[in-house]
């Protein structure tokens, strides 16, 4: 049994966590949330369009063509602004991205020459 297990779990191994993983994992989201959101409202700017189309092709409500004219403007403000809206956050979770990945990087290439030099300083000083 153990030896079953054993062999199942072989493939859950995982390399260690960096110590910023929340913060990784919550730009994660944030990304996937704004997709979301950008979604929604092509979704609403959609609805909007066929509305004002079906409210246009009424021809016994020709008194209410502008509420068609109106749904079909408010469709492309729609639009625009859900689009507007996931290009700054993108942008934005890029920026972010950036600081948490080089800072780190630059971070630990600085610790590994620090350590470096401080073992040739170590050899050089027994020699």
């Amino acid at each position: 049994m153990k030896n079953e297990a054993k062999k199942l779990f072989r493939f859950l191994r995982t390399q260690p966590l960096p110590a910023h993983t929340n913060e990784i994992l919550a730009l994660e989201r944030t990304k996937l949330a704004n997709e979301r959101t950008l979604l929604s409202y092509i979704r609403s700017s959609l609805y909007l369009l066929l509305g004002g189309i079906a409210i246009l092709q009424l021809e016994d409500f020709s008194n209410i063509h502008w509420l068609g004219y109106v749904a079909l403007v408010v469709c492309i403000i729609f639009l625009a602004i859900g689009i507007f809206r996931y290009v700054l956050l993108s942008r934005r979770l890029y920026k972010w991205n950036r600081i948490l990945f080089v800072d780190n990087v630059a971070e630990k290439v600085e610790k590994q020459a620090n350590t470096e030099e401080k073992l040739v300083k170590e050899e050089t000083g027994t020699q």
